[in-house]
């Protein structure tokens, strides 16, 4: 009889999630290190996606015990963009199904670009509802940041579709009449707040390479604002653009 091709075990491979599944017992007979190889990978597969659906069951815990308390919709709250030179604060609520799962949620800044969009496209796919608040330089630069930062989370809070009956914000406390837990570090403890940051962080970065096109000199596409050396270049070159942080040191010495 003649063996089965390697690029045909491959595809089964692929389709394939039962670790115990016999057709892996026939491979593991068969002597050809191609053959062992791809089951190699196979079980190393298996492996990370445990990992993150362990991860993710973690990071459930806040969400699981509020639903058993008889609370439906559990907003989680989180903003992107406290540090940066130039720009908005940008905010979002996100309310997710208690049965859903999305794998791989975690601190948007522990996540590739990549990683990040697909779970941003997967976010706005199954969560209940998404609330995004945004507030700009100038705000920042009256009422300063941490006052701009709440007022971008109540702000995102507002633009959800369905009344949250609890919030879980990250790091905060909230002057609103919903009941809320205020977790530090909140982004890689929950998976409601780790899917605000992800949209919240999408949603800036998106709108700071908008605003790269208007004003080139501060590679805010890459930087997003941040103080890299670019963008510091760009300001000792430039001067100070429309967007930026007048409050904010090093922008104030190009006044």
């Amino acid at each position: 009889m003649k063996a089965e091709a390697i690029k045909d075990i491959k595809m089964k491979l692929a389709k394939l999630s039962d670790s115990d599944a016999p057709y892996l017992k026939i491979l593991a007979d068969d002597e050809r290190m191609g053959v062992q190889k791809l089951l190699q990978q196979f079980y190393r597969r298996l492996e990370k996606e445990q990992a993150l659906k362990d991860k993710y069951i973690e990071m459930t815990c806040f969400e699981r015990d509020l639903y058993q308390h008889g609370h439906r919709f559990v907003a989680g709250i989180d903003e992107v963009g406290r540090g940066p030179l130039a720009g908005p604060v940008v905010a979002a609520a996100v309310i997710l199904p208690p049965d859903v799962q999305i794998l791989g949620l975690n601190d948007s800044k522990q996540l590739s670009a990549k990683k990040r969009a697909q779970l941003y496209t997967e976010i706005q796919e199954k969560a209940v509802t998404v609330g995004i608040g945004v507030v700009d330089h100038e705000e920042i630069d009256r009422i300063n940041i941490l006052q701009a930062s709440k007022k971008a989370m109540l702000l995102a809070l507002e633009d959800l579709t369905v009344a949250p009956t609890h919030l879980l914000v990250d790091a905060v406390k909230l002057d609103c009449d919903t009941p809320q837990d205020n977790l530090i570090k909140g982004d890689a403890r929950s998976v409601s707040i780790a899917a605000a940051s992800i949209i919240a962080k999408e949603m800036r970065d998106n709108l700071m390479k908008e605003y790269h096109q208007i004003y080139p000199y501060y590679a805010f596409d890459r930087n997003a604002g941040y103080g890299t050396k670019d963008h510091l270049i760009g300001l000792a070159n430039h001067g100070v653009s429309p967007i930026h942080r007048k409050s904010f040191a090093p922008v104030k010495n190009y006044l």
